[in-house]
């Protein structure tokens, strides 16, 4: 579809019907008209060479600056008419007012091919593509989300009081913004626009001194979502998650098989209802007596089929279980859309009998599913979580398995996870929007790759946002990722800034590795979300509080509080002379017994604190530990003075979780006891009351952001 640009004076002419700020400026066809143009205009002035065709004006010299005379003007107009060529077609020479500023930011819009009409606002100028300081957010955009891309641009230094010059008028520039959104909407034809620069005046105004609008030649809707799938019914995944009965098909004595260590890990992990398999020779395998085919099990007595039999095989599996009345079959078994023309063509066929005969069909080329609810683990590979409040959906089984392992590591368990596999019928947006409304979930956890609907994703995936936190790990952000993950996906990997930009819009909480995505999760299912910015650091070391301060101050969001002078009053009556009397609160080693429960209430009590991290706990113990170990335990008092700071350390952790819960604001714990010694009574505490103990003070920093910045997604959008 071929496009044709509109010149600068007929770009901003449209523009401006949508609340472009554009200056007062003439077309004319000759040097004359210009001086007379600027007369009225006032010097100085700007002369540009505009048509059609012209969409570059500097590259090609087309532009004189700082004309500041009749006799200048006059000149200039007559040298860029005569620089026009037979290809520029149709010319003029636009005459403006020379607009003064420091500052250029850039505007604009696009139709991404995921994500459709999509809003652009950016550091202007000639290194715009440079410096590449630019966010998105998908078209229409309300005052709200404009005023958020703003404040998402790294530069905000330049949009303060800069040089003598006042702040960027920020509702001006997201005035532009909503008017470029609505724009998107009103005129389908219209392919782009780019305003560059939108300089920003001494007073603050943005003007917008150049502007380009391409047009489609034929005007086309915009990307709709896909044909979206019935989502399966609340009581097919309660087949799925909370099944009555298990039946493994394919069940094997072979420990090496699919089919041994689905049956193994589903009795190993205490599933309370009928457990059965299918097996040709009719095996007793781990105990369960199988039978040859699905035709002979109970009817009524069984909900999910895990199915670990060859791809061929799968049809009349899934047409027996239906006839035996269970609601869902999990497909491990591979051959099918990752496997070329003829494994997709065979899924479609799978899906649409599973559609036929009113089944859940998740997979193919899954791995499990797990629902600690229903002490259920039905998959190919460990681990078994500790139950908890996480709910986990990913494209990818080892992914799954990674949030697994984290659970068990930290004691902050999982409620529900499932490998999507192919997600043929079911996919990630499907599980996060059941685990939306899923009494036994706090918060989603999802791993992305390729996306093929970009539209109906985010649609979907913003849908579950709004009604629980959404944590989402996108494989692919990077070009070598893209590559790597369209080679495992076969579905396109979206641009990443646009697609970034949509979960901001939408309120989900994008993590940039699996760590950071599980300690987000971990979190939110902990810890209650902040009120406010304002953060508070109680620390018994002072470099483990300047490093936290940092990471604190780096945040573009959270607040290192000033310490209110009746908090430090406060403190001073339990705290000796030497503590730092600022934030972080370092207690400089003049610790007592009750010294850190009582200073971590004050700190929380206070009204002006929304958020406490607490560094340092597990010292005591991490010293008791070599006093155990040192070959003179437990004679020379070493007993009683183990025990004490074992005891203390259980202490301090059981306060941060009890001061918390009283309180109602987040107490976040850090130590790098966490990982170093699991076993440290501290951390080990917290893994006992399934909170979680941060391995850093800066990841315990990244986790509250992602919390307040959820805090204030939600207040921001309140009615």
């Amino acid at each position: 579809m071929s496009a044709t640009t509109l010149s600068e004076s007929e770009s901003k002419a449209l523009l401006v019907r949508y609340g472009l700020p554009s200056p007062d400026e003439r077309v004319v066809a000759s040097a004359a008209e210009a001086v007379e143009a600027a007369r009225e205009i006032g010097f100085p002035v700007v002369a540009k060479l505009e048509g059609r065709t012209i969409a570059h004006k500097t590259e090609r010299g087309l532009v004189r600056l700082g004309l500041v005379d009749e006799s200048a003007l006059a000149t200039a107009a007559a040298s860029l008419l005569a620089a026009a060529t037979p290809a520029d077609g149709d010319v003029n020479v636009l005459v403006a007012p020379m607009i003064a500023g420091n500052r250029e930011l850039i505007a604009g819009m696009l139709r991404d091919p995921q994500f459709g009409p999509t809003v652009m606002l950016g550091l202007g100028g000639i290194l715009a593509e440079a410096v590449a300081d630019v966010v998105f957010r998908p078209a229409p955009l309300d005052e709200i989300t404009a005023l958020e891309m703003i404040d998402d641009l790294a530069t905000q230094r330049l949009l303060g009081d800069f040089r003598g010059e006042a702040a960027v008028d920020r509702p001006a520039v997201a005035a532009l913004l909503v008017g470029l959104g609505r724009l998107a909407v009103d005129r389908p034809d219209v392919a782009s626009v780019d305003v560059n620069p939108l300089i920003v005046t001494p007073t603050g105004a943005p003007i917008a001194v150049d502007a380009l609008v391409e047009l489609r030649s034929t005007a086309v809707d915009d990307i709709t979502p896909g044909p979206i799938r019935a989502r399966p019914t609340e009581e097919q995944f309660r087949a799925l998650f909370e099944p009555k009965g298990v039946v493994v098909t394919g069940a094997s004595t072979h420990p090496g098989k699919f089919g041994f260590v689905s049956l193994h890990n589903l009795l190993a992990a205490g599933f309370e209802g009928a457990v059965h398999g299918t097996n040709l020779s009719e095996e007793t395998v781990l105990g369960v007596r199988t039978v040859a085919d699905v035709e002979q099990l109970p009817a009524g007595e069984i909900d999910l089929a895990f199915v670990c039999t060859p791809a061929a095989t799968n049809p009349d599996i899934v047409r027996a279980c239906a006839a035996k009345g269970i609601g869902a079959a999990f497909l491990t078994s591979a051959g099918y859309g990752e496997a070329g023309d003829q494994g997709r063509a065979a899924e479609a066929d799978l899906v649409a009998l599973a559609d036929d005969v009113g089944i859940l069909l998740a997979g193919p080329n899954g791995q499990g599913v797990v629902s600690t609810p229903a002490k259920l683990c039905a998959q190919i590979v460990a681990p078994y979580p500790p139950a908890g409040s996480i709910a986990v959906a990913s494209q990818s089984g080892n992914f799954v398995s990674s949030f697994l392992n984290l659970a068990r590591s930290t004691g902050v368990g999982i409620s529900r996870a499932v490998s999507a596999g192919n997600a043929a019928a079911v996919g990630v947006a499907d599980y996060l929007d059941f685990f939306a409304g899923d009494e036994a979930t706090r918060v989603g956890l999802a791993y992305l790759e390729g996306i093929t609907d970009g539209v109906g994703l985010m649609r979907r995936l913003g849908a579950a946002a709004a009604r629980k936190p959404l944590v989402l790990l996108k494989g692919g952000s990077t070009a070598g990722g893209a590559r790597a993950a369209a080679s495992h996906t076969g579905a396109l990997a979206a641009d990443d800034t646009v697609f970034d930009g949509n979960c901001r819009a939408h309120g989900i909480t994008r993590a940039a590795t699996v760590e950071e995505a599980f300690e987000f999760a971990a979190t939110f299912a902990t810890q209650p979300l902040p009120k406010g910015p304002n953060v508070v650091v109680l620390t018994t070391a002072g470099g483990w509080g300047v490093v936290t301060a940092d990471a604190i101050t780096r945040d573009r969001d959270l607040r290192l509080l000033e310490l209110p002078d009746d908090l430090r009053s406060a403190i001073d009556e339990h705290l000796p002379p030497r503590w730092s009397r600022n934030n972080p609160v370092d207690c400089a080693g003049g610790e007592t017994r009750d010294t850190i429960p009582t200073v971590m209430r004050l700190i929380a009590e206070h009204p002006a604190v929304d958020a406490v991290v607490h560094l340092g706990l597990g010292i005591q113990s991490n010293q008791a530990r070599m006093m155990r170990e040192g070959g003179f335990h437990p004679d020379h008092g070493l007993e009683r003075i183990v025990d004490y700071h074992e005891r203390q350390d259980r202490r301090f952790a059981t306060a941060a979780v009890e001061i918390g819960r009283e309180t109602g604001k987040p107490i976040l714990v850090a130590t790098e006891l966490a990982v170093a010694d699991p076993a440290n009574p501290g951390p080990a505490t917290l893994r006992e009351l399934g909170r979680l103990c941060h391995p850093s003070g800066e990841r315990a920093v990244a986790a509250l952001g992602a919390l307040y910045r959820r805090s204030r997604y939600l207040e921001r959008r309140a009615t």
